[in-house]
Parts: structure tokens; C-alpha cells; sequence
């Protein structure tokens, strides 16, 4: 095997979005995280959003004055089966 190819294994420390942090082995000396196990949903069993840039008020606004259409808009009706054209006799060239 090659010599010094491999990346240095240090003792990192994490740092979440929310103020927690542990400390754990990795390549690098320090990371930061936007969610971690004491404020994940999943963990918490609390719902969190976790909007950035104002995405959920922009949707919000957007659909705000029409609603959901496919909602509103009700089931399609059925329409009733045309007849089939009769064919017209074709009519002789002089």
C-alpha cells in the first residue's frame, strides 16, 4: 500500500442549527449541520418546518385566492356518445 494517501482521522465537532453539538471522529476539524437528532422530526415527534427563503408563504400566497382547483372543480361528467355520421352519396363529375 501506499504511503500518506489516505486523509488525517480527527476528532470533529458538530454544530447544529438549533445549538446542539456532539463531538465525533471524522476528516474534517469541525462540521455544522442544519438539523441533528435532538430537533429531527422523526426523533422529536414534533412536526418542524424549516422554511428557508419563504417558501411555504410563497406557495401559501399563491394559492390563497384560487384554491386547489382539482378540488373545486368537481367530477367530470360524461357525455353523451355522438351517432356516427351517415356517409353522404358521392355525387357524379360531369
Amino acid at each position: 500500500m501506499k504511503d500518506d494517501i489516505h486523509p488525517r482521522y480527527v476528532v470533529t465537532k458538530v454544530t447544529c442549527g438549533c445549538g446542539s453539538s456532539f463531538v465525533t471522529r471524522s476528516t474534517v476539524p469541525e462540521l455544522k449541520v442544519d438539523i441533528c437528532n435532538a430537533c429531527h422530526p422523526f426523533y422529536t415527534g414534533k412536526l418542524k418546518y424549516l422554511d428557508t427563503a419563504g417558501r411555504i408563504e410563497r406557495f401559501q400566497k399563491k394559492f390563497a385566492a384560487t384554491g386547489y382547483t382539482s378540488i373545486s372543480r368537481g367530477k367530470k361528467k360524461a357525455e353523451p356518445e355522438k351517432q356516427p355520421a351517415s356517409p353522404e352519396p358521392a355525387q357524379p363529375q360531369p
